[in-house]
């Protein structure tokens, strides 16, 4: 054991691995947290923008007399099993 403390490769291998370690950690932290972020995004314009935009779109079908389909509900799809 003493002797790994004396070797620099050790040292060596032993920085760069906790450097490596220290950046795979903050990607997995970015990306989980921009998927939860990417989540809420389409959450919140489908439940509060969409509604208000196809509104509007049957208010300018009326106006021009084309005539609209129903609207398509939102369904939400739970692959991962969580609760909103």
């Amino acid at each position: 054991m003493h002797i790994i403390f004396q070797n620099p490769t050790w040292w060596t291998f032993g920085f760069t691995s906790i450097v490596q370690l220290v950046f795979f950690l903050r990607w997995l932290y970015r990306h989980i947290r921009s998927e939860e972020l990417t989540r809420a995004f389409v959450h919140d314009i489908a439940t509060h923008h969409l509604p208000h935009i196809y509104e509007l779109l049957e208010m300018l079908c009326d106006e021009q007399g084309i005539k609209r389909n129903p609207l398509p509900p939102i369904h939400w799809l739970d692959l991962n099993h969580r609760t909103h």
